[in-house]
C-alpha cells in the first residue's frame, strides 16, 4: 500500500529537484509557482523579500502528487488537491509551525484548504477574490486599435515603469511590494516589459511578462493609468506583449484576469485569451499555524 505524505522542503533547489518534473507537466496550472521558483532559482531568495521562502510537496509512493510554496508575506500557493489532500495539507501546516495568511489555488482547492484551515484553527477565511486563467489562442490585434505603437520599456522608463508597478500592486490590493527600482531594472534589462505609447510618444500604457519556463510565459502587471482607461491601451499593450512572448517561442501564453473586472475580461478574450479554469484567493485571518 503506497502512503501518502506532506514533507517540508528547505530550498526552491531541493523543491525543485523533488518537484520540477510534476510542475513542468502541467505548466498552465502550475504557472505562477513555475515563474516565481525561477527567479529564486536565478535571483536567490532575496528577489522575493528578506523573509525565507517555504516550499513543501505531496508524495505518494516515493511519487510527487501536489506541491506548495510562499514567498512571505504572500499567501500559500498550492497545487490542485482533492477534498482529504485539502485536509492533511492544513494539519501538516500546523504541524510545521509555517504562518498561513492566505491561500491561492484553482478554486476548489482553495475552498477545501481554507474550509481545513477554519475546522482546525476556528479562524473564518475570507475571500478576497476569484481569478480567471486564461490561454492565449489565436492572437487578433484589437479592434478598433489605439492610434501609437507598442515598443519595449528602456533605460529612460525606469521611473515611469516603477511607479506604475507600485500603483498597479496597490490597485489590485497586493502584498508584498518589492523594490520599485529593482523591479523595474530587472525588467527593463531583460526587455519584459512592453509599452504603448501614443504618436507623439506618450507612454499610455503597460504589460510585463514574465521568463520562459516550461515552455510557458505569463502576461502580468497590465496596467493602465486611471484617467487614460476605456480607449484600448490596454488591450494594445496586452497584444504587443503577447506577441513578443509568441516571437521568444512561448508554446502557451498565459495570463490572470480578476472575474471581478468584466472589462479586462472582455479585453483579454477580444485579443484572443480563451479561459483555462477558475482560482481564488482567500485571507485567513489569525490563521497563525502554533
Amino acid at each position: 500500500m503506497n502512503s501518502t505524505t506532506w514533507l517540508h522542503v528547505p530550498d526552491v533547489h531541493s523543491f525543485l529537484a523533488r518537484a520540477g518534473d510534476f510542475l513542468r507537466s502541467r505548466p498552465a496550472l502550475h504557472t505562477v509557482t513555475l515563474t516565481a521558483c525561477e527567479g529564486l532559482r536565478v535571483r536567490g531568495p532575496q528577489a522575493y523579500g528578506d523573509e525565507a521562502p517555504v516550499f513543501g510537496v505531496l508524495e505518494r509512493g516515493g511519487e510527487v502528487r501536489a506541491a506548495y510554496f510562499r514567498t512571505p508575506p504572500h499567501r500559500l500557493i498550492v497545487t490542485p488537491l482533492a477534498p482529504e489532500e485539502a485536509g492533511s495539507l492544513a494539519a501538516h501546516l500546523r504541524a510545521v509551525g509555517d504562518p498561513v495568511p492566505g491561500v491561492n489555488a484553482d478554486e476548489a482547492t482553495a475552498a477545501a484548504v481554507a474550509g481545513a484551515w477554519r475546522s482546525l484553527t476556528g479562524s473564518e477565511p475570507r475571500l478576497h477574490e476569484r481569478l480567471r486563467l486564461y490561454r492565449l489562442g489565436e492572437l487578433r490585434w484589437p479592434e478598433p486599435a489605439p492610434e501609437g505603437r507598442g515598443r519595449f520599456a528602456e533605460a529612460r522608463d525606469r521611473e515611469l515603469v516603477a511607479r506604475w508597478y507600485v500603483e498597479f500592486v496597490r490597485a489590485i490590493e497586493g502584498a508584498g511590494l518589492q523594490d520599485p527600482g529593482a523591479w523595474a531594472d530587472a525588467r527593463i534589462a531583460d526587455r519584459r516589459v512592453s509599452l504603448w505609447e501614443t504618436p507623439d510618444g506618450v507612454p499610455v500604457s503597460m504589460a510585463a511578462l514574465t521568463p520562459r519556463v516550461a515552455g510557458q510565459i505569463r502576461v502580468a502587471h497590465v496596467y493602465t493609468p486611471a484617467g487614460l482607461r476605456g480607449r484600448g491601451f490596454g488591450a494594445a499593450a496586452t497584444a504587443h506583449a503577447s506577441r513578443a512572448a509568441l516571437a521568444e517561442g512561448a508554446a502557451e501564453v498565459l495570463l490572470f484576469a480578476d472575474l471581478a473586472n468584466p472589462t479586462s475580461n472582455g479585453v483579454y478574450q477580444r485579443v484572443g485569451y480563451r479561459p483555462v479554469t477558475d482560482f481564488a484567493v482567500y485571507d485567513l485571518a489569525g490563521a497563525v499555524a502554533d
